[in-house]
């Protein structure tokens, strides 16, 4: 089935956001149908996760306001995840431009800051309308949160972020993301705003998908 297609508007990844007419909103009550609400993998994606454990992958971009948006809906909603459920964030490439977020991402990862300094990223591109496209505005943001220049120049610029943004990248390929935000599932399934008609639909197709991958043998 042919991908259904972003529209890209100066730099960011536009979805869909109109309401749901109620006869679409009745229709979408029905489990979630393939091809429709979501897309199931022609070839597995790799994963990462033990035997017994389901990988669940949400793909953002810092500067999309989407993923902005989508963010404190996902994060409430990842806390009432099942154990057996192992959640992880993968930031996208789609062009060059995209790298040194991709960077600043697995830096923070590396230095234990993602709790304290992922939603501020977003804050600060967003709401205060700070440019963190380029390595340097991005050291310096970071450096203002209190953390050491030094320490995170050398995470920046490191082999091990280098081969997570590589990884990043192999994995948006896998589960041929075209826009964001976005959810692979087990490396088998992809749902995003687009398929699901909204994002709130989107992680009802997942909770969908994460049972019958249970269930499966």
């Amino acid at each position: 089935m042919q991908r259904r297609a972003f529209v890209t508007h100066h730099g960011s990844l536009i979805l869909s956001t109109t309401l749901l007419s109620p006869a679409l909103a009745l229709a979408q009550a029905k489990a979630p149908l393939a091809g429709t609400d979501f897309m199931a993998l022609d070839r597995p994606a790799p994963v990462e996760t033990p035997a017994g454990k389901i990988e669940l992958l949400e793909f953002f971009w810092y500067s999309c306001p989407h993923c902005n948006a989508f963010e404190p809906v996902l994060s409430a909603w990842v806390q009432q995840l099942p154990k057996d459920v192992v959640f992880k964030r993968v930031p996208v490439n789609f062009r060059d431009g995209f790298e040194p977020q991709q960077r600043l991402f697995y830096a923070l990862e590396a230095l234990n800051l993602l709790d304290t300094l992922h939603t501020r990223v977003f804050a600060a591109i967003h709401v205060e309308k700070q440019n963190l496209s380029q390595a340097a505005a991005i050291t310096d943001w970071v450096v203002k949160q209190g953390v050491d220049r030094a320490r995170f120049v050398e995470q920046f610029n490191s082999f091990s972020v280098s081969a997570k943004a590589k990884r990043a990248k192999q994995l948006q390929e896998a589960y041929k993301v075209d826009g964001v935000p976005a959810l692979g599932i087990a490396g088998r399934y992809y749902t995003d705003g687009a398929l699901a008609q909204s994002m709130n639909r989107v992680l009802q197709v997942t909770d969908y998908l994460i049972d019958q991958i249970r269930r499966q043998p």
